[in-house]
């Protein structure tokens, strides 16, 4: 019997892993692929991402290999969302490949300690009141928790009996990871009457073309023919690109659901087992890391006897919101991609010069697709205004709580997620870590 086991190697399924086993938790992780894929989902790591790795030493790693970007995209518009004045060290987005970070993670939960087994599909789960066992084709895994970060169609998530509402797809989008003889210049993309389209430079030399083309809705999930994307392309921007050589195609959807709930008994979910939406402003990755960076501390409290049970609901009780806040915001991008109707054009041509002549708009979506806006408030009306808010910098590398000097004669105590846990008189700080036990 192992501690926690983790079902799903992917990106938000080893950090989970990284921070169990920081705290000392026996991990198992499982995975059906038999080796790490190379293909690049998410290629956007935002602000608040970066600050939480790097109050575990790892933000380094990331920006030196990654590409620094001032703005990024808002539904396609025109005007870029411009980060560069985010109150943070890292008042950009960093341009980094997935499956560079699932190997950067793979190879910090192996030297933690974590096991990885692949191959495994999880075909079978159940529970009873101090273990859940999950079930492959030839093996049981026992464990005294188990974490579904196994995606959208998150088998952890069916087998719980957690629901999954939310809206179906209302359109199809496009994406192909391809090599460009005469790409555009970068930051391309356009929107107009017969379609949406962007297309941005990839690494190993290929460029990344994606959008809403409402010609080709029938096709549903499915494959993507290499002369079908060079017609969309076309037929939208006025050039093919002289794409060739595809590395991946794919077509998805905009359907949206956030988890009715994170946890069944001893069974939680994160990452996009939890949540799924279109994947506009690249902040899919971004959720679930802060998920897991959520949930790792408070599982670990729990399986270590320093926290209740109970202790876990609250990870629902802060993420949940703000998963639902990130369905929102991406599906209204989606009614901005798809707006190629004179009106739609007209509204996004508005929207695009307010953007432009209002940089507080600018600054105001630059928060939220930055997750620099995230903030917990305390269930006890009576704590300390800053309790729950966002701390930008602090040197945690043992996923420990830490304590930080805010202002003169007010000390705050920072959650291993990096926020602020308590604050008040630096000598009653000591009353607070004797209390929750964390120091320990």
């Amino acid at each position: 019997m192992t501690e926690v086991v983790v079902v799903g190697a992917g990106p938000v399924g080893l950090f989970l892993a990284c921070e169990l086993r920081l705290a000392g938790v026996d991990v198992t992780v499982l995975e059906q692929r038999a080796e790490r894929g190379d293909i690049t989902k998410g290629v956007a790591m935002h602000a608040r991402t970066l600050e939480l790795l790097a109050m575990r030493g790892l933000a380094e790693t990331f920006l030196d290999n990654g590409v620094r970007l001032p703005g990024w995209h808002f539904g396609f518009l025109e005007q870029r969302v411009d980060f560069t004045g985010l109150d943070s060290p890292y008042p950009f987005v960093l341009s980094f490949p997935q499956d560079r970070t699932e190997a950067i993670l793979e190879d910090r939960a192996l030297a933690l300690g974590a096991r990885i087994v692949r191959g495994v599909q999880a075909v079978g789960l159940r529970q009873d009141h101090d273990s859940v066992r999950v079930q492959s084709a030839d093996a049981e895994y026992r464990a005294a928790y188990v974490i579904g970060a196994d995606g959208a169609a998150s088998t952890v998530r069916k087998l719980s009996g957690i629901d999954f509402p939310g809206t179906d797809a209302t359109f199809y989008s496009y994406l192909g990871d391809v090599v460009a003889d005469s790409p555009p210049a970068p930051g391309f993309n356009v929107v107009n009457e017969n379609g949406a389209m962007m297309v941005a430079p990839m690494p190993g030399g290929f460029h990344r073309v994606a959008g809403y083309d409402p010609l080709r809705q029938h096709a549903g999930r499915g494959a993507l023919s290499l002369d079908e994307l060079r017609e969309t392309a076309s037929r939208i921007s006025g050039a093919d690109f002289g794409l060739h050589s595809p590395k991946w195609m794919t077509q998805f959807d905009s359907a949206t659901r956030v988890a009715s709930s994170y946890r069944a008994g001893r069974v939680l979910l994160a990452g996009d087992a939890a949540h799924m939406h279109f994947p506009a402003g690249g902040v899919g990755l971004n959720l679930g890391l802060q998920d897991a960076m959520n949930l790792g501390w408070k599982l670990a409290a729990v399986v270590r006897g320093r926290a209740p049970a109970t202790f876990l609901d609250t990870y629902e009780t802060e993420r949940k919101p703000w998963a639902e806040d990130v369905a929102r915001h991406t599906m209204a991008q989606t009614a901005l991609i798809t707006a190629t109707t004179a009106e739609g054009l007209a509204l996004r041509q508005l929207l695009s010069d307010l953007m432009g002549s209002l940089p507080e708009m600018s600054q105001k979506i630059a928060r939220r697709l930055s997750a620099i806006d995230v903030h917990y408030p305390p269930a006890d009306p009576d704590a300390h205004p800053l309790t729950g808010t966002r701390v930008p910098v602090a040197a945690m590398p043992d996923g420990r709580p830490t304590t930080l000097e805010i202002s003169p004669g007010t000390t705050a105590i920072v959650r291993p997620d990096g926020y602020v846990w308590w604050a008040g008189k630096p000598e009653d700080a000591a009353a607070f870590v004797n209390s929750t036990g964390e120091y320990r």
